[in-house]
Order: structure tokens, then sequence, then C-alpha cells
């Protein structure tokens, strides 16, 4: 194999490992948003379970006091009853007191719905107040170890980076444009040849580019996709 080859080789393995390290920090600040947006839900959950019930023990609190009023109204015409001496205004106030009673009942109703709302509210609001606190706590984890896995994969493209140049000094300069040229547009600059056939475009090259690979005394591009070819050997 040609030494250029050889090179090639070496630094499209770093290369590929370089740009799969690469790919998967791009994926770490949508993996956090997930995360965050996944507490942000539960959170929310939470939040509406417990202005449910806020809401409902208000309601709970303005219909007491509706009803202290109501009891305050059949008393007054309990008293107005006593003074009068008029047998319609009499009549006219047992009515009013019939009238606020079937109004009371009525409140008295939509408290004991209110207290089965509540009742059904108090484990709906404990289980997402729970289910929101065990994610606030495992997802604080999962980002701080995509933080971690963040510092981690930016240590080693910078290693890899570093020692780039190692493996590209002394090649020639056309030679390393090519490469990267392929290596970005194709995924793959250099690739084998098997039973003439590039395993790159998977398409089979003509017998004399066959026998120049086979020879090793020079750089052999496949004629259909450019990429760069050597021999394999079993």
């Amino acid at each position: 194999m040609l030494p250029e080859i050889e090179r090639l080789l070496i630094l499209q393995d770093r290369d590929r490992r370089a740009r799969t390290l690469k790919a998967e920090l791009k994926t770490i600040p949508a993996d956090r948003t997930a995360l965050e947006t996944k507490l942000s839900t539960l959170k929310g959950q939470a939040n509406d379970a417990r202005q449910k019930q806020r809401a409902a023990e208000v309601e709970q609190a303005r219909l007491d006091t509706e009803i202290r009023s109501k009891r305050e109204q059949i008393a007054k015409y309990e008293t107005q009853k006593l003074q009068t001496r008029k047998n319609e205004e009499y009549q006219a106030l047992n009515h009013g007191i019939d009238h606020v009673k079937r109004e009371i009942s009525s409140i008295e109703d939509r408290q004991l719905e209110l207290m089965e709302t509540l009742e059904a509210l108090k484990p709906a609001v404990a289980e997402s107040d729970k289910a929101a606190a065990e994610a606030e706590v495992q997802v604080k984890k999962q980002i701080a170890d995509l933080e971690s896995k963040n510092t981690n994969l930016l240590g080693q493209i910078a290693e890899l980076d570093s020692a780039r140049p190692t493996h590209t000094d002394g090649l020639d300069e056309d030679l390393l444009i090519t490469y990267g040229n392929l290596f970005l547009t194709k995924g793959e600059a250099v690739v084998a040849l098997r039973n003439e056939v590039c395993s790159g475009c998977h398409m089979k090259v003509t017998v004399s580019t066959s026998a120049s690979v086979k020879a090793r005394k020079s750089i052999v591009h496949c004629e259909q996709c450019n990429r760069i070819l050597f021999h394999e050997v079993h």
C-alpha cells in the first residue's frame, strides 16, 4: 500500500471519530431542552392540580359566606313576621323565608359536590407533586450528565484536532484538499476496491483502473464517485 494511502486511512479513521463525536455533541442542546420541557410539563400539571384545589376551596369558602348571609336574611324575615299585623305581609315573609331556604339547600348541594371534588383532588395533587419532585431530581442529574458528556466530547474533539497535523504534515496539499472535499461530501474519501468494485459507490471499475490500484504506484480514483481507491488484500 502506498504510504500516502496508509496515512490517509489513519487520518480518515480519526476524522470519522471526530465527526461522530461532533454529531453527538450537536444532540446535547436538544436533549437538554427535551428534559427541561418534560420537567416544565410535570410542574405545570402539578400547578394546575393545585390551582383546581385552591379554586374549589375558595368557592367552598364563598358558599359558606353566602349561606351565612342567607340565614341572616331568614332571621331578618322572622323578626319582621313578629312585628307585622297584616296577614298579607306575614304570608309574603313566609314565602320569602321558604324561597331563601330553597336557595340555601341548593347551595348546600353545591357544597357537597365541592367536598367530593376536593376529596378527589387531594390524591391527584399529591401524586402530581410527587411526580414533579421526582422528575426534578432525575432531570437535574440527567442535565449534569449531559454537561459532563459535553465536556468530555469537547475534550476528545480537541485532542483529535490537536493531533491532526501529525497525520497531515508532509502530505501533498492538493491530495489533502481532494481528500477533505470527498470526506465532506461523500462521507468516505478513501475506500477499498473489492472484486473490481468500488466499496464506496458499489460500481465496477475499469480493468485499467483496477490494475493501477493493484500496482500501488500512484493515487487512483474511482471513475464513478471519484473516491480514492486502495486494494484490499484478504
